[in-house]
């Protein structure tokens, strides 16, 4: 038995990433859960790639869809909050919606296991996981409003809100596809982004913006 001092003994040293067995248990999860599928792994499976007894797990989490739920929520609370801010702030809108898209992009991209791949899941479509459904809801929303000033400001087509959000998940597919260089995605997709809106300004200084803005808050390292 060992004691990492962060809960309850362990089977086995931690061979898991993470300050915290719970985080070293979504860990597991999300490469069981991309690599196998949700519904053919198990806690124990989970419990067994963390080195924890499976009763362990379930002082984290008290269901399998509970770790499924805390997953899909880290990949929205982030951009959500970031969207929210940029929402607020005056100016061209065009600054703000390339750095939502390249932040949004980058962590979709960037993280461990290609967790937005769980979002086609067939148990999102179930009662539980509405609340996570209405948030994904909400951030899509928050890309519209901002293609929409976008447009407003470009003269650009008045259909076209709702593609920056498709496209930022587009890049779900070209990770499980193994297509295209993943660190120049971000960039590629936020300029995609712009211009199915009309905008046609200057994209040097955009990049430059939103590298100077994302450093600054410290959300992603560009």
């Amino acid at each position: 038995m060992y004691s990492d001092g962060r809960g309850r003994p362990r089977l086995e040293r931690s061979r898991r990433p993470g300050r915290s067995a719970r985080e070293e248990i979504l860990d597991a999860a999300a490469e069981l859960f991309t690599a196998q599928g949700y519904a053919r792994t198990s806690t124990r499976q989970i419990a067994e790639a963390v080195g924890i007894r499976q009763a362990s797990l379930y002082h984290h989490f008290g269901t399998k869809d509970d770790i499924l739920d805390a997953l899909l929520w880290g990949t929205i609370d982030d951009p959500l909050r970031l969207a929210g801010e940029l929402l607020t702030e005056d100016g061209p809108a065009a600054p703000l919606l390339h750095a939502l898209v390249v932040f949004d992009v980058g962590q979709l991209c960037t993280g461990r296991w290609n967790l937005g791949a769980l979002y086609l899941l067939p148990e999102l479509r179930t009662p539980r996981f509405q609340p996570f459904r209405l948030r994904r809801g909400e951030l899509r929303d928050r890309y519209a409003a901002l293609a929409r000033r976008v447009i407003a400001e470009s003269a650009g087509p008045d259909d076209a809100y709702d593609l920056p959000f498709r496209l930022v998940e587009s890049v779900i597919n070209r990770r499980s596809d193994g297509e295209g260089r993943l660190a120049d995605q971000p960039w590629i997709i936020a300029e995609a982004a712009l211009r199915t809106l009309g905008f046609a300004g200057d994209f040097a200084a955009l990049r430059t913006l939103t590298g100077q803005r994302l450093r600054l808050t410290d959300k992603v390292h560009v």
